[in-house]
């Protein structure tokens, strides 16, 4: 009797020892995971940094000259003001880091320049700038230059839900997406390797490739250039873990 109940508390003993050997090495891989996708980030940053950001001016350009109002007499100059403002939004993409008090002051600018719009049609030319700044945003959080502050009273009613089933539920509710973000999560792909990887090819592929990258959870180094994921990507695979820890014990 003796010896059997020394045997079950060796057993549950070892069972103790076991568990919180898998905690340790989940520990180990997820710090070695984010030690590598800090360290593809920053090769990004400082490699491309200055490309994404001329690729924003230069979209802006385009952008503005479709959408802006047409037969206005302030056309030309509010183009030129708004140009200039997207061009300085635009610098901080270069940056190693960029503070929420920053972002806020551009959005008081923005808030201040629709002030001094006297037109109801002005709303077409400030809702295109809103949405270019905003984009400029997403880039800078993907890189890991903008971390948005987290309203700690914020309660989950208050969860704008079209937003989240859009930007961060959709994109991995599909077993080849989530694939595609674990295994960037451990080195960069070529879409070749996706291809193989996923068993997908051609439009099917580039589908599920865009929603991810829409989202901000993965970006491609350049032009034919290798995906990795962003720290957004990685957060929202971190997040996704422990939440299937909670709720499976």
């Amino acid at each position: 009797m003796g010896a059997a109940l020394g045997t079950l508390t060796e057993i549950r003993e070892l069972k103790t020892e076991i568990t919180g050997l898998r905690t340790d090495l989940r520990r180990f891989i997820e710090r070695a995971n984010q030690q590598h996708i800090d360290g593809v980030l920053g090769d990004l940053k400082k490699n491309y940094a200055g490309l994404f950001a001329d690729h924003q001016v230069e979209t802006a350009k385009t952008d503005l000259s479709a959408h802006m109002t047409d037969n206005c007499a302030m056309r030309e100059k509010c183009y030129g003001v708004f140009m200039e403002f997207l061009q300085n939004t635009s610098q901080h993409i270069k940056d190693g880091d960029v503070s929420n008090e920053i972002i806020e002051s551009y959005r008081e600018q923005m808030k201040t320049m629709r002030s001094r719009g006297t037109h109801d049609r002005c709303d077409t030319c400030f809702l295109e700038v809103h949405r270019l700044f905003e984009k400029q945003i997403d880039l800078m959080q993907s890189l890991g230059i903008y971390q948005k502050t987290a309203d700690p009273a914020g309660e989950a009613g208050e969860i704008a839900g079209e937003s989240v089933v859009k930007d961060l539920l959709e994109p991995v509710a599909n077993i080849q997406r989530f694939e595609i973000l674990k295994s960037l999560s451990v080195q960069t792909r070529t879409f070749s390797d996706i291809a193989q990887m996923t068993g997908l090819r051609g439009g099917n592929l580039l589908f599920h490739v865009r929603k991810l990258t829409d989202a901000g959870m993965i970006l491609q180094r350049h032009e034919r250039g290798d995906y990795i994921i962003t720290d957004k990507g990685y957060k929202t695979l971190m997040a996704i873990s422990q939440l299937h820890q909670l709720v499976n014990p």
